[in-house]
């Protein structure tokens, strides 16, 4: 579950954002406006999770547009709903439509005949996406690592902003992903960093773009990176990182 919402700056407070910026403006004023809410949301407490996770992944990410943010939500809950649209709007932009809840079923529909039998798909890396820690460049994908990172990023919003954990058998899931071929890539790595305010610091915020083409039997895999369209799949999505987009070939 999640909400998909999408905001337009007002004219009167127009000003250039990059992901970065707004992900650190956005948590100052969450932390003005709703002290509690930012340590629930922007700042939660460590957790034993997947993957060794130090810390868990907050519950949104920002996707900047030429024209509008999108803001996509997996706290779905109508008090959190309030703050992060509080916050939106004390930074000057006004929600485009009314908030819609949005369910990604994690099985293949059997209303669509289509994706019974799916082969080959392609994975597009639309922003620097970096799939484990300090491993940010890429020469080649390997689907069984992509698609445990994404089971995991979509198993633990579940656990902790959501209905519950995956019940699947991970194992099972993993080995899986590790008979699905590679058969094509093309990836080129971007540098960027970031600076914090607080301590001046500078902070690696790249990774790789481009698109990974994968070959096997892939159709229990698809509903999971459709869900990861909307979660991203990495390190450091909140910051706009691990975008990606997923088409069959």
């Amino acid at each position: 579950m999640l909400y998909p919402l999408r905001f337009r700056q007002i004219a009167s407070r127009n000003q250039q954002w990059s992901a970065n910026t707004l992900r650190g403006a956005f948590g100052a004023a969450m932390k003005r406006l709703h002290p509690k809410a930012y340590e629930q949301y922007f700042a939660p407490r460590s957790l034993a999770g997947p993957s060794g996770l130090a810390t868990p992944p907050r519950p949104f990410v920002f996707r900047l547009r030429e024209n509008e943010v999108g803001l996509n939500l997996f706290a779905a809950t109508e008090g959190a709903l309030g703050v992060f649209q509080d916050g939106m709007r004390e930074l000057g932009f006004a929600l485009i439509d009314p908030p819609a809840l949005l369910r990604l079923p994690l099985k293949p529909s059997a209303k669509k005949p289509a994706t019974n039998n799916i082969t080959k798909l392609r994975v597009r890396f639309l922003s620097p996406t970096e799939i484990e820690r300090g491993a940010a460049d890429a020469e080649q994908v390997e689907f069984g690592v992509l698609a445990r990172r994404v089971r995991d990023r979509v198993s633990t919003l579940r656990a902790l902003y959501g209905t519950g954990a995956l019940d699947i058998d991970f194992a099972a899931f993993g080995a899986a992903a590790d008979m699905v071929r590679t058969i094509g890539t093309e990836l080129k790595q971007v540098r960027e960093e970031r600076v914090s305010k607080a301590t001046g610091q500078r902070h690696p915020i790249g990774g790789f773009t481009g698109f990974a083409e994968y070959e096997g039997e892939l159709t229990m895999f698809v509903p999971y990176f459709e869900a990861a369209q909307y979660t991203g799949v990495g390190r450091q999505t909140v910051w706009g990182k691990g975008e990606i987009s997923v088409e069959e070939i």
